[in-house]
């Protein structure tokens, strides 16, 4: 008599690959990211524009994208999730997402703010920190509605930004246009197969992602 042999489901075990690979992009990209990942970009690309700028004060004006974009915009939400104003650090409902909304609208609000008096720094930060700031107002108001993904609205700043800046400063580089366009692609699908949002609510953040750089490039220039 034979024994009896296990079935082999190859999908069994490809979409919890799949699901994997997708928290681990959706980490690496998470939209707070994307001003520091969008800061290090121009330095490397227009690194002209930071002539005035030591490689000591590159590096703490790095730093200090990263804390005022990053760090302390997160800081803020897991402060929330403990003192239990919110229930999951990962925002899942729209009503998690309100404060974490006006506390990141404020710091983006201060990073324009600041960026206004530039004078050793690219003017395309001018517009990219005023679109940005924008973008969590929409994010805020539309937020009422629907749960509009935060990622989707990351990658589409991300993609719309590098486009607009190649356009401004009369520079094409399809590479860097690719590489944007691509990770705005595999962010909206790391966040599909992760279910977190409906399709609909995904293409309204990459929509207003490139709005709000659109706005941001025609008001703020």
């Amino acid at each position: 008599m034979m024994e009896p042999t296990l079935a082999y489901d190859k999908d069994a075990y490809r979409m919890p690959a799949l699901k994997i690979t997708a928290k681990i992009v959706s980490y690496i990209l998470h939209p707070l990211f994307i001003p520091t990942y969008i800061f290090l970009w121009l330095t490397w690309r227009f690194l002209i524009n930071f002539d005035d700028i030591s490689a000591t004060g590159l590096t703490f004006k790095t730093i200090s994208v990263f804390l005022n974009a990053s760090f302390f915009p997160a800081f803020a939400v897991f402060l929330l999730w403990r003192l239990k104003f919110i229930e999951s650090i990962f925002l899942r409902t729209q009503k998690d997402r309100i404060i974490p909304y006006i506390i990141t609208m404020i710091f983006y609000w201060w990073l324009w703010y600041l960026s206004r008096n530039f004078t050793d720094q690219p003017d395309a930060l001018k517009y990219f920190y005023f679109g940005i700031f924008l973008n969590t107002v929409f994010g805020l108001v539309i937020n009422n509605f629907i749960k509009i993904s935060m990622h989707a609205m990351g990658a589409g700043t991300l993609a719309a930004f590098v486009i607009l800046t190649c356009l401004h400063y009369q520079t094409f580089l399809g590479v860097d246009i690719l590489i944007a366009i691509i990770l705005a692609g595999i962010i909206c699908t790391a966040r599909m197969l992760l279910d977190q949002h409906s399709s609909a609510e995904i293409y309204a953040g990459l929509f207003i992602g490139v709005i709000g750089q659109m706005l941001g490039n025609w008001i703020a220039l």
